[in-house]
C-alpha cells in the first residue's frame, strides 16, 4: 500500500508539473496528460532508449568479434612451424628479439616444445599465446597432433576457428602433413596453407601445390608467387592486389611495396587467372563476374576467397621463408582476411538435461555463459585455467557453475595472457580466450552461469584399458610423486590412479602404452621424480556364465564372544546390456537374519567381487540374491556376516563356471594400398577380426576388432610394415570373453606369480 501511495503521489506531482508548464487549457492537452497515458509515453521513450543502448552494445561486440581470430599452426615435423611461430610473435611485438631453434646463443625459440615433445615428435599439451596484428587480436593455439591423446586433441581442435598448415617447399606433402590435414578435415577447421623454406636448395612451390591437390585433395591455388627461388629468393608477388613485396631490415620488419618486375608480369597474370578460375568454381558471385569477362577487382576477389575458405571449399596458398624473415607479415594479413572470426563458425554443445541433445550456440555475448576449460597450467599463484568462451559474458567476481561436477565457484581473478605478463581484465565475452585463477577444475570441464546445463564435449569418458605399477625410486620424492599424479589426473580424465590392495603398489591406468609412457617421462622432467614402472598390464575382467547356489556358515569360537553368521542364496549372471555391473537383492522372508546385518552382507559381497579367483581381476555382470540365513543372538555381528558373505562367494564362484573377459579395441588403420596384404596378415596374426575395408583415394582404410593384449608395440610394427606411411587409431570397444587356451595361459601365469611371492 505504501509503495502504491508513493507511486500515485509521484504521478500526481509529475502531472501537476507538466500541466503547469504546458498551461493545460484545452481538453486534448489534458487528455494527453492522464496519468495512464503519461506512463505509456514515459515508458515508450524509455524502451526506445533501451533498444538504442542494446543496438550500440551489439555493434560494439560484433566489431570486437570480427577483430578476433583463434588459429592453430600445424605441420609435419621439421617444416619450420616453430620458426614461423617465432617470427609471428616477433612481428606482432610479443617478443623483442628472434632466437633460432637450436641457435648458437643457447636461448632457443620461445615456443619451442619441451625436450620430451621434441624427442617423441608429438605435441602433448595444447598451449595458447596471444598477439595483436593491425588492431586484430590473434590467439595462437598449439594443438596436440597425436590421436593417442584423443580427449586433448578434441578439446584443442574445438577451441580453434581456423588453422595454418605449414608445408616444406623441398619435402612437400609428407606423411605427418597428411595426418594433420585429415584431423583438420575431421573437425571441420577452415585453413590456409603456407609453403615455407623457399630459400633452400631444391625449393619448388608449384610441385608442393600440385602434391597438396593430389594427396590432400585440396581445392587450392596460390595467392602469392615468389620472386626468385633458393639463394635468389628476394620477395613475393601478391596475386590478389597485383603488387610486389620486398622485406628489408635486419629482421625483415620493413616491407617495401613496388610494382611487379616486368620479367614476371606475364607469369603473374597467368597465375592470377588460375586463382580466379579455381575460386569461381566454388563461389557463385565470382563465377558470374568471371563468365561475363568483367575485370575482377582485388576487393571482390578477396571477399570470394574468404567466403570459399570459410565454407571449407578452398585453401589459399601463401609462400615465404620464415628463417629468412620473408612472407610472414602477408601470411598474418591472410589470416585476418581469409580465416573466420568466432561468429562465422557454428559450435555445438550437448544439453545434459535433454540426454546430450545437440544445441547450436549463437556465439553472442547476449546468450547464457558457456565456456570450456581446455588447458590447465601450474602457475605461481596456483592453478591457471584457460577458458574459451563460446557464448555469454564472464566477469570477475561472478559465480559460475561447473556442469561436469555441479559445483558453483567464484571467479576471483580473470586475466588475458599477453606477452609474459598477465593482463588483469574485468570481463570477457564470447569468442575470447582468457585464463582464470583459483578455479579448481579438470581439463575439458564446461562452465555456465547456471541457467543451462550444456557441455562442450560428451561427458562419457572412455574407461582406461591399460595399467602399470609405478613407484618413486627415492622415498624423499613422495610429496612430488603424489602432487604429479594429482595434477595429471585433473588435466586428463582418461588417466586414473589407484592402489592395488594386495601388493600395496600405486597403479596408473590410461588409454595405451604411449599415453602412460608420456606421463612417467613428464613426472621425471617436470617434478624431478625418478619412477620405476612394472610391465604393462591389461585390465581384464572376470564374470560367471551360470547360476550357482551358496550356503555358508561362518562360525568361530575363541573364548568370549564368538562369530556366527549363515548366508543362503544364489548368484547368477546379469542379462546382456544391463546398465549395472553388480546387483545385490535381498529376498529374505521373516527374521532369519536381523535387518541390521543385511548391509554388512552386501558389503562383504561387494568386497569379494573386487578380486575373482581366476586371475585376481574384478568380477562384473553378476547378481547375488540372498534368500535365507541364520543368526545367533549373542555371537552374530556385522563382521561375522561380512566374513560369511566373502567365504560364500569364494565357495560357489568356481561352480558358476567363471570366464575371463579382455578389452577389445576398435582399431582403424589407414595406409597406402600397396601394403594391404602385409597389414591384413598381421591383424589376423594378432587374432583381430576385420569388420570394414574401404578405399580412400590411394589409401586403404581398415576397421578391425583386436584384443588389446595383442596390440603392444603395434605402432612400431605398423611403421616398419608401411615404411612409416601408415597410421592407426585405437579406442576401447568392449570386454569380450577370451578363448579357452588364452584363459588357461592367464590362469597359469597368475598362479605362478602367486606361488613365487
Amino acid at each position: 500500500m505504501a509503495a502504491r501511495s508513493v507511486r500515485s503521489s509521484t504521478t500526481r506531482l509529475l502531472y501537476s508539473i507538466c500541466a503547469s508548464s504546458i498551461g493545460a487549457s484545452t481538453q486534448t492537452s489534458r487528455a494527453a496528460l492522464i496519468p495512464g497515458n503519461f506512463h505509456l509515453r514515459y515508458f515508450s521513450a524509455g524502451s526506445a532508449a533501451a533498444a538504442r543502448l542494446r543496438e550500440e552494445k551489439e555493434v560494439w561486440w560484433k566489431e570486437s568479434m570480427q577483430k578476433l581470430r583463434n588459429i592453430g599452426i600445424s605441420a609435419h615435423i621439421d617444416s619450420g612451424k616453430t620458426t614461423l611461430t617465432e617470427r609471428v610473435l616477433f612481428y606482432t611485438g610479443r617478443i623483442h628479439e628472434i632466437h633460432e631453434v637450436r641457435g648458437k646463443d643457447g636461448v632457443g625459440a620461445k615456443m619451442d616444445s619441451m625436450d620430451l615433445e621434441r624427442e617423441k615428435g608429438i605435441t602433448i599439451q595444447s598451449a595458447a599465446t596471444y598477439c595483436t596484428w593491425k588492431d586484430y587480436q590473434v590467439n595462437i593455439i598449439d594443438t596436440p597432433g597425436h590421436v593417442d591423446f584423443t580427449i586433448e586433441v578434441e578439446r584443442a581442435l574445438r577451441v580453434l576457428d581456423g588453422a595454418i598448415l605449414v608445408l616444406c617447399s623441398v619435402g612437400g606433402v609428407q606423411s605427418q602433413s597428411i595426418t594433420v590435414d585429415r584431423q583438420m578435415r575431421r573437425y571441420e577447421v577452415p585453413r590456409v596453407a603456407f609453403i615455407n623454406k623457399l630459400d633452400r636448395m631444391g625449393a619448388d612451390p608449384w610441385k608442393v601445390l600440385n602434391q597438396a591437390r593430389a594427396k590432400l585433395r585440396h581445392h587450392s591455388a596460390a595467392v602469392q608467387m615468389p620472386i626468385g627461388l633458393e639463394d635468389d629468393f628476394k620477395g613475393l608477388i601478391d596475386l590478389v592486389k597485383m603488387k610486389a613485396y620486398y622485406f628489408h631490415g635486419s629482421s625483415g620488419e620493413k616491407i617495401v611495396t613496388e610494382d611487379i618486375p616486368a620479367n614476371l608480369n606475364e607469369l603473374a597474370l597467368e597465375k592470377r587467372h588460375e586463382l580466379v578460375e579455381i575460386v569461381s568454381e566454388v563461389d557463385d558471385q565470382l563465377a558470374e563476374a568471371f563468365l561475363s569477362d568483367e575485370p575482377i577487382l582485388a576487393a571482390d576477389l578477396e571477399e570470394a576467397i574468404r567466403r570459399a575458405t570459410i565454407a571449407r571449399k578452398f585453401v589459399p596458398v601463401f609462400m615465404g621463408s620464415a628463417f629468412k624473415n620473408k612472407g610472414v607479415q602477408p601470411l598474418l594479413d591472410g589470416v585476418l582476411s581469409y580465416l573466420p572470426c568466432p561468429t562465422e563458425v557454428s559450435n555445438q554443445a550437448l544439453d545434459q538435461s535433454k540426454n546430450e541433445e545437440k544445441v547450436t550456440l549463437s556465439g553472442s555475448p547476449a546468450g547464457p555463459l558457456v565456456a570450456l576449460a581446455f588447458k590447465l597450467e601450474e602457475g605461481r599463484f596456483g592453478q591457471l585455467t584457460y577458458l574459451r568462451i563460446y557464448e555469454g559474458v564472464i566477469k570477475k567476481g561472478d559465480f559460475i557453475v561447473n556442469v561436469n561436477t555441479g559445483k558453483k565457484v567464484k571467479v576471483p581473478r580473470l586475466v588475458r595472457m599477453h606477452s609474459n605478463e598477465m593482463e588483469d581484465i574485468q570481463q570477457a565475452h564470447a569468442g575470447q580466450i582468457v585464463a582464470v585463477f583459483g578455479v579448481d577444475c579438470a581439463s575439458g570441464d564446461t562452465f555456465t552461469d547456471g541457467s543451462v546445463r550444456y557441455t562442450m564435449t560428451s561427458m562419457s569418458v572412455p574407461e582406461p584399458v591399460m595399467s602399470l605399477a609405478i613407484s618413486a625410486v627415492s622415498k624423499d620424492s613422495g610429496g612430488n610423486f603424489s602432487k604429479a599424479l594429482n595434477r595429471f589426473q585433473r588435466e586428463d580424465p582418461t588417466f586414473r590412479v589407484g592402489l592395488d590392495a594386495e601388493s600395496a603398489q600405486t597403479i596408473i591406468s590410461g588409454m595405451g602404452e604411449l599415453h602412460l609412457d608420456i606421463y612417467v617421462e613428464r613426472m621425471r622432467r617436470e617434478y624431478k621424480v625418478e619412477a620405476t614402472v612394472g610391465k604393462p598390464r591389461v585390465n581384464f575382467r572376470e564374470t560367471i556364465t551360470q547360476r550357482a547356489a551358496f550356503d555358508y556358515l561362518h562360525k568361530k569360537q575363541s573364548g568370549g564372544q564368538g562369530q556366527y553368521g549363515r548366508v543362503i542364496g544364489y548368484m547368477e549372471p546379469l542379462p546382456p546390456g544391463s546398465g549395472t555391473k553388480f546387483e545385490f537383492e535381498n529376498n529374505l522372508v521373516g527374521q532369519a537374519i536381523p535387518p541390521n546385518f543385511v548391509p554388512a552382507i552386501e558389503k562383504g559381497f561387494k568386497e569379494a567381487v573386487n578380486s575373482g579367483s581366476l586371475i585376481g581381476h574384478p568380477v562384473e555382470n553378476i547378481r547375488i540374491v540372498l534368500t535365507d540365513g541364520a543368526a545367533h543372538t549373542v555371537d552374530s555381528s556385522e563382521l561375522a556376516f561380512k566374513m560369511a558373505a566373502i567365504y560364500a562367494f569364494r565357495q560357489c564362484y568356481t561352480i558358476a563356471k567363471p570366464v575371463i573377459m579382455e578389452p577389445v579395441m576398435l582399431v582403424e588403420l589407414k595406409f597406402p594400398t600397396e601394403f594391404q596384404g602385409t597389414v591384413t596378415g598381421d591383424i589376423n596374426k594378432r587374432k583381430g577380426l576385420i569388420v570394414g575395408n574401404d578405399q580412400e583415394g590411394d589409401d586403404c582404410v581398415l576397421t578391425a576388432h583386436v584384443p588389446l593384449n595383442n596390440m603392444f608395440g603395434y605402432s612400431t610394427a605398423l611403421r616398419s610394415m608401411t615404411q612409416g606411411k601408415g597410421e592407426f587409431t585405437m579406442e576401447y570397444l568392449e570386454h569380450s570373453q577370451v578363448s579357452q587356451d588364452v584363459q588357461t595361459q592367464l590362469v597359469n601365469a597368475h598362479n605362478a606369480t602367486k606361488s613365487g611371492q
